[in-house]
């Protein structure tokens, strides 16, 4: 079951008790949206808008990205005026899969710190 109203532009979520972990793990299994979700992560608690990403991808790609973050519970999107607003759902990942965030979190990090990638961050 996901929650949006038809009538707005409220966007569809799966309630907390919809989140999959099949779902979860299939979306971050992708380069470009592991670095959606560090970038989030690094934001400590903010939103970042969809312009704040800078992805070596085509709009439209950008676009698919979000919707399956979304769609599978790992992020939140909403509209603030003409943006559409991003934020992790760390509260729910956690009570539903405790330490996985953290854990996919630090091995992002470990591995990027092996290959030699620039650390990210929000800003």
């Amino acid at each position: 079951m996901t929650t949006a109203d038809p009538r707005s532009r409220n966007l569809p979520h799966p309630v907390r008790a919809d989140i999959r972990l099949e779902s979860v793990l299939h979306a971050l299994s992708d380069p470009m949206r592991l670095r959606i979700v560090r970038e989030l992560a690094a934001a400590v608690g903010d939103e970042l808008s969809c312009s704040h990403f800078d992805l070596p991808v085509t709009k439209s790609t950008t676009t698919h990205h979000f919707r399956v973050l979304r769609e599978s519970g790992v992020i939140r999107q909403v509209y603030r005026g003409t943006a559409k607003m991003n934020a992790l759902r760390g509260a729910d990942l956690d009570a539903l899969f405790p330490g996985f965030l953290d854990s996919v979190l630090a091995a992002i990090e470990r591995q990027g710190e092996r290959l030699g990638e620039p650390r990210r961050t929000a800003g």
